[in-house]
C-alpha cells in the first residue's frame, strides 16, 4: 500500500508538472506565431494598398517614396518576396504582379489563387506563403508572401520548446522520484505506529474478552435462558471477531503482507469456503447458486483467498433480501481468474456504492437491521485483493441487486 501511495503521489506531482509545462509550452509558441502572422499581415497589407495606388510601375522598386508606407529597412524590398494575382469578381484571372518573385510561375500563380478562393477565406497559410484576400467592388486581389523563413522559425520555437519542456519533465520526474520518500516518511511513520497500536490493542484486548467469553459459558450453563447472559456472549463474540479483522487489517497494510506465496487450487480452496455457505443460505430461505470451475489455480495466500471469499459470500447472506437469490462464480477468463460474489438486495444508492471499501463503512440502512457486521470486512477483502496484485471492483447490474467482482492471476 505504501508503494502504491508513493507512486499515486509521484503521478499526482506529475501530472500537476506536465498540465504546467503544456500551458506553458503552447503559450510560447501561440504568442510566437500571433506576432509572426501579425507581421506577415501587415506587409500582406501594405503590398495590397500599395497595388492601389496609382502610377504603380511594373518593374522597379515599388516601395520608397510613399510615406507611412516605407519600409522598415532600405533591404527589405530585397528580402521580400510576393506577388499578386487580380482576379474579376468570378474568379478568372486578370493579371498577375511577378516582379518580386522567381521561384513561381505565372500558371501556378493562377493555379494558388484559384485553390485560395475556393477556400472561401480571406487570410492563411498556403504551402510556404501566407497569403490575404481583398474583395473590391469589381476585382479579387490575392496577396502571396513567402513565409518560409517565418514557418521554419514557428516550427523551430515549437521544437525546442517541446524538448527543453521534455526534458524538464524528465528532471522533475528524477528529483520527485528522490524526494517523494523524504515526501510520504511521516505518513509510513504514522501508519506504522498506527499498526503497531491495533495490533498491540488487539492482543492485549483478548485476553479479557477470553475472560469475559469464559465466564458468560459458564454463567450460561449456571442461568440457562439468562437474557442478560445471552446478551453479554452476543457482544463479547461481536467484540472478538471486530478485534481479529483489526489485528487482520493491520497486517493486511504491511509492505509485504504475503511474504510467503505458494501455488495452490481455486477451485478447491472456493469449495471449502462456499459448503458451508450453502447450507446457510438455504436455511435462511434464500436461493444460492454457484458455478465454481474445474481446475483452477493460482500463487499466492490460501488462508487470505478463502477468507476474502468467505467475506463476500457472508456480506451477501447478511445483506440480501428476504427469499433472495446468492450466486457464486469461479472462472478462467484469459490469463486471469474471476471470482464473482452476485446478490439481490434492497434499493442501494451510489453514493454508498463508492463507499462499499471503506473502512468502517456501511450503508445508513444496514445499521438498523440486525446484521451483526462491522463494517470493516470488505475492506479486508479489498486489501486481500490488492496484496495478491489484485483488483476488486462492485456493480450493481440492477436496482435491487449488486455483484463484487475479484481478478485475480492465474498462476503459469
Amino acid at each position: 500500500m505504501l508503494k502504491r501511495m508513493r507512486w499515486r503521489f509521484v503521478w499526482a506531482a506529475m501530472a500537476a508538472v506536465f498540465i504546467v509545462m503544456l500551458v506553458l509550452v503552447a503559450t510560447i509558441n501561440l504568442i510566437n506565431y500571433s506576432i509572426v502572422t501579425a507581421r506577415q499581415d501587415q506587409i500582406l497589407a501594405m503590398i495590397l494598398k500599395l497595388e492601389k495606388m496609382p502610377g504603380m510601375p511594373v518593374n522597379g522598386v515599388p516601395f520608397s517614396g510613399h510615406g507611412w508606407l516605407d519600409p522598415p529597412s532600405p533591404e527589405f524590398q530585397y528580402s521580400t518576396r510576393f506577388f499578386v494575382v487580380h482576379c474579376d469578381r468570378n474568379g478568372n484571372v486578370l493579371n498577375i504582379r511577378m516582379d518580386f518573385i522567381a521561384s513561381v510561375s505565372e500558371e501556378e500563380a493562377s493555379e494558388h489563387a484559384e485553390d485560395v478562393l475556393s477556400r472561401n477565406s480571406s487570410s492563411g497559410y498556403y504551402g510556404d506563403y501566407r497569403y490575404v484576400v481583398e474583395y473590391g467592388d469589381t476585382d479579387i486581389s490575392i496577396a502571396f508572401l513567402n513565409s518560409a523563413n517565418e514557418l521554419q522559425l514557428i516550427r523551430y520555437v515549437l521544437l525546442t520548446s517541446s524538448l527543453v519542456a521534455l526534458v524538464t519533465l524528465l528532471l522533475i520526474f528524477g528529483l520527485i522520484i528522490l524526494l517523494s520518500r523524504r515526501a510520504v516518511l511521516p505518513y509510513v511513520r504514522n501508519l506504522e505506529m498506527q499498526r503497531r497500536f491495533i495490533s498491540d490493542a488487539g492482543h492485549e484486548i483478548k485476553t479479557p474478552l477470553t475472560s469475559i467469553s469464559t465466564s458468560a459459558d459458564v454463567l450460561a450453563l449456571e442461568y440457562e435462558g439468562n437474557e442478560w447472559v445471552k446478551n453479554i456472549q452476543k457482544q463479547s463474540a461481536r467484540l472478538t471477531k471486530l478485534v481479529n479483522n483489526l489485528v487482520t487489517l493491520s497486517s493486511l497494510d504491511e509492505a509485504t503482507p504475503f511474504p510467503t506465496k505458494t501455488r495452490f487450487s481455486l477451485s478447491d480452496a472456493a469449495w471449502e469456503i462456499s459448503e458451508s455457505f450453502s447450507f446457510l443460505a438455504k436455511a435462511s430461505g434464500k436461493d444460492y447458486t454457484q458455478r465454481i470451475e474445474d481446475f483452477l489455480e493460482i500463487t499466492g495466500d490460501k488462508n487470505a483467498i478463502q477468507q476474502m471469499i468467505s467475506i463476500l459470500l457472508d456480506n451477501a447472506l447478511r445483506y440480501s433480501n428476504a427469499g433472495g437469490q446468492i450466486q457464486l462464480d469461479v472462472y478462467q477468463k484469459k490469463k486471469h481468474v474471476w471470482i464473482e460474489v452476485f446478490n439481490t438486495c434492497e434499493p442501494i444508492s451510489q453514493e454508498d456504492i463508492a463507499h462499499l471499501f471503506d473502512r468502517f463503512y456501511r450503508p445508513d440502512k444496514s445499521r438498523s437491521k440486525n446484521t451483526g457486521g462491522t463494517g470493516i470486512g470488505l475492506s479486508i477483502a479489498k486489501a486481500a485483493a490488492d496484496g495478491h496484485g489484485g483488483k476488486i471492483t462492485v456493480k450493481c447490474p440492477s436496482k435491487n441487486s449488486v455483484k463484487f467482482i475479484v481478478t485475480l492471476s492465474k498462476a503459469t
